[in-house]
């Protein structure tokens, strides 16, 4: 399983590289920055491996935490408005990315965000509004089914063929 949190949460005393291969190492992989370098690069972030978080522009930071939390192939991947601290450009590239490397890598993935848009993209999506959730199947009934002032969206992109 993989989480990645809306404020990174990413080790500011360890540059990129080494936030990502701390998670691998915890796993118990003995190439972690082999590993840690080629998830970086698959972001688009090979060139600065280098950088600590602070040298990073918000959009990289959400970058290197998504490169951590896909290090260790997980089948099921948590993300947590993973736009919320984005500019719309730069959150609508992470989210490319983010359904991109889902393919890639067969994984299922919740996502939840405040953004009707962003839940539109996934194959199944529940509404929460008080503590209450509300299911829905494709995006027709979920628009049916969503009460106004919901308070988040819960959106499931599931693979069929990876189990969870």
């Amino acid at each position: 399983m993989g989480i990645i949190f809306q404020s990174f949460h990413l080790v500011a005393t360890m540059t990129e590289l080494e936030n990502v291969a701390i998670l691998l190492e915890l796993s118990g992989r003995r190439d972690v920055f082999d590993k840690a370098a080629e998830e970086l690069d698959a972001v688009g972030l090979g060139g600065r491996l280098g950088h600590y978080p602070s040298q990073l522009s918000s959009g990289e930071q959400q970058r290197v935490a998504l490169a951590r939390a896909l290090a260790c192939v997980p089948k099921l991947l948590f993300a947590d408005e993973l736009t919320g601290n984005l500019d719309r450009a730069t959150g609508d590239s992470i989210i490319d990315l983010e359904f991109a490397l889902k393919a890639a890598q067969a994984m299922n993935l919740i996502l939840i965000t405040h953004d009707p848009d962003l839940a539109e993209r996934c194959d199944r999506m529940m509404a929460m509004e008080d503590g209450r959730i509300d299911q829905a199947g494709g995006s027709d009934q979920f628009q049916a089914a969503v009460p106004e002032r919901a308070s988040f969206w819960f959106s499931l992109i599931l693979h069929p063929s990876v189990p969870i």
